[in-house]
């Protein structure tokens, strides 16, 4: 199988892969860390702030990834514009009374988002940009959660439709699930290794590192925006797209049962 994309050189495709395997999706994050009653703790706290800068990065280099030279005068155009609108926005949203802010956050996301399109890098980009600019205090927090419940009733299931019907699972044959194993593997391994590390530098309890570690794992919804994006831009192939996904699915049913006995015995550790 081919895997590398039609129009990627070969440090944007590696630089893609790379990303990939270090995705986190905080929305599946969230669900299980409230299914493990955790969510609220200082533990469940400190793995949404690694999750948060865990997903800045990666978006980041997603955009350096998407830079085309060629058209680097929109690029900077944009990036230009969108810093000078921020401070305008900013300004704006903080002297809107909360219902009317709703209103100009949707004009905020669609416009970030077509103007991110337009100089050449994709529109999911402008949105993140558009959402890390705003405060979530500027908004009512139970509003909040019920729009995204709707948008992921609504909208999700055509969105998983959209990605299933892009996914190839003829293509490759065994050659494709080689590659899925290898890049959990990778992923599993490079994800534990760091955070490891990390707990070693910053004096972490014994055990903590295990359990966040592997809550980093879930890569679900996030994982298939970013290779969505990635194949739209032919970074990637199809047949590498596919295994992406395949990594995708096994990374996330594993946090669970993987984090569940660290967790008691994290707990047991604690009481004693």
């Amino acid at each position: 199988a081919s895997w590398r994309g039609s129009q990627a050189s070969p440090w944007q495709f590696i630089a893609g892969i790379g990303m990939a395997c270090a995705v986190t999706a905080l929305p599946i994050l969230i669900l299980f860390m409230e299914k493990l009653h955790i969510l609220r703790l200082p533990l469940g706290q400190r793995v949404l702030r690694y999750a948060s800068l865990d997903d800045i990065a990666i978006w980041t280099v997603l955009a350096l990834i998407l830079l085309d030279f060629e058209r680097m005068g929109r690029q900077l155009t944009f990036l230009a514009g969108f810093t000078l609108v921020t401070v305008l926005m900013r300004r704006a949203f903080r002297r809107l009374p909360e219902a009317d802010r709703w209103y100009l956050a949707l004009v905020w996301v669609a416009g970030c988002g077509l103007a991110a399109d337009w100089s050449g890098l994709h529109f999911m980009v402008g949105a993140f940009l558009s959402g890390v600019v705003m405060d979530g205090r500027w908004f009512n927090r139970e509003r909040m959660d019920l729009l995204r419940h709707h948008l992921l009733l609504v909208v999700m299931p055509v969105f998983f439709l959209s990605t299933g019907l892009r996914t190839q699972w003829t293509l490759g044959g065994w050659s494709v699930l080689a590659a899925a194993a290898l890049l959990l593997l990778a992923s599993v391994a490079g994800k534990l290794i760091g955070v490891r590390l990390a707990g070693r530098v910053l004096g972490w309890r014994a055990g903590e590192a295990s359990v966040i570690g592997w809550l980093l794992q879930t890569k679900a919804l996030i994982m298939i925006i970013f290779v969505n994006i990635l194949l739209d831009r032919a970074i990637i192939s199809s047949a590498t797209f596919t295994a992406l996904l395949l990594m995708a699915v096994a990374s996330t049913m594993l946090s669970i049962p993987m984090v569940t006995p660290r967790l008691r015995a994290l707990d047991k550790a604690k009481s004693r």
